[in-house]
């Protein structure tokens, strides 16, 4: 099995998605779908998801909006590009430093490394950060920083999404929007795009409620994820309102599945989860990591994106589908060329039992 699992984990950089779907096909929901029932394997269109689900089965999503949380700045004499991470109860804002691509490009390459503390960062509009200290004894990026200015107004009139070198070109905030996303009253939201829901479309959640398929809102503001060290996820802000609680317990009270739409929404309702698998309203700072040893308590299923090899996303996925069934997914993934990242094919993990 070990074998296995190395030769899925290799994969060729071809397989990134470099746009999004719409610009490669036919809409939002022209994307590939893995299907995992234990060990069991099988491929589909996305749009096929109302077909692997069942009456009483509960979709949890999660409504954070995503920021246009990338801004060109100045610090010192350098041009770098400050990506906005999450705010803190203090106001103050954890911001990662990276130096932007090369040609005048609007992407960015490698984080910087943090501080110094007191710098100062000028900010478009006349505006500027001060690096206060690091969140936590490594330094090495993500900083505390005090600002001058109302940050979403800030990135509302300067800010673009956040990307990364594999994608082609910038794209517009909606491209990043999901289906599901709902402005947060403090003008917050996430960092990056919650991306396992990007495939949804209105007509698509239509075709899953008229099958008896119920919806679950949950709240989690994802902060920037380092698409190079691929450490655990800082402590993020979440929500689990009341109802959704109810509507979790009574379903599985009742048979159904409780089928979360992507690694925030699995760690949004499994910090609310008690040790019995009962949900609970619950709101605050989270900094659970979930992994095989840690388990799932409420969660059965998973509809996520497909992860790279040190992404620490993957212990998630392994505490919820095994490790023998998830490598045999990802082989079947690299040898099939489904493409990877935000703007790529998905992966819906099921129990091994259950109607196909």
């Amino acid at each position: 099995m070990r074998g296995l699992w190395e030769e899925a984990l290799r994969v060729p950089s071809e397989l990134s998605a470099r746009v999004p779907a719409e610009q490669r096909g036919t809409g939002r929901d022209d994307v590939r779908m893995l299907v995992s029932r234990g060990p069991e394997v099988s491929h589909h269109a996305f749009r096929e998801l109302p077909a692997r689900l069942r009456a009483g089965d509960v979709l949890v999503v999660n409504t954070s909006a995503t920021l246009a949380a990338a801004v060109t700045a100045r610090l010192g004499g350098d041009v770098v590009v400050v990506h906005f991470s999450t705010r803190g109860d203090d106001g103050r804002w954890a911001v990662e430093l990276r130096d932007p691509e090369g040609r005048g490009g609007t992407g960015s390459t490698k984080p910087r490394a943090g501080g110094p503390a007191g710098g100062v960062v000028r900010l478009p509009g006349g505006a500027h950060l001060v690096l206060e200290e690091p969140l936590d004894a490594g330094g090495e990026r993500l900083w505390w920083a005090s600002v001058t200015v109302d940050v979403p107004g800030l990135l509302t009139r300067y800010g673009r999404p956040i990307r990364y070198g594999y994608t082609e070109r910038d794209q517009p905030l909606t491209a990043y929007q999901t289906v599901f996303a709902l402005p947060a009253p403090d003008g917050g939201g996430s960092a990056e795009m919650p991306s396992a829901a990007r495939p949804f479309t209105a007509a698509l959640v239509a075709r899953l409620v008229s099958r008896g398929v119920q919806f679950a809102p949950v709240t989690l503001h994802t902060g920037v994820a380092s698409a190079e060290a691929h450490e655990p996820p800082y402590p993020e802000r979440y929500e689990v309102p009341a109802a959704t609680a109810w509507l979790v317990n009574a379903a599985r009270a009742g048979g159904g599945r409780i089928v979360a739409v992507g690694t925030t929404a699995v760690r949004a309702l499994e910090s609310a989860a008690g040790p019995d698998g009962v949900v609970e309203a619950a709101a605050g700072w989270t900094d659970l990591v979930v992994t095989p040893r840690r388990g799932v308590r409420a969660v059965d299923g998973l509809l996520t994106g497909l992860h790279e090899p040190e992404a620490s996303h993957l212990l998630m996925l392994e505490a919820i589908a095994g490790r023998e069934a998830l490598g045999r997914a990802y082989a079947e993934a690299v040898r099939r060329r489904y493409l990877w990242h935000e703007f790529g094919d998905t992966h819906l993990i099921l129990p091994a039992e259950g109607p196909h």
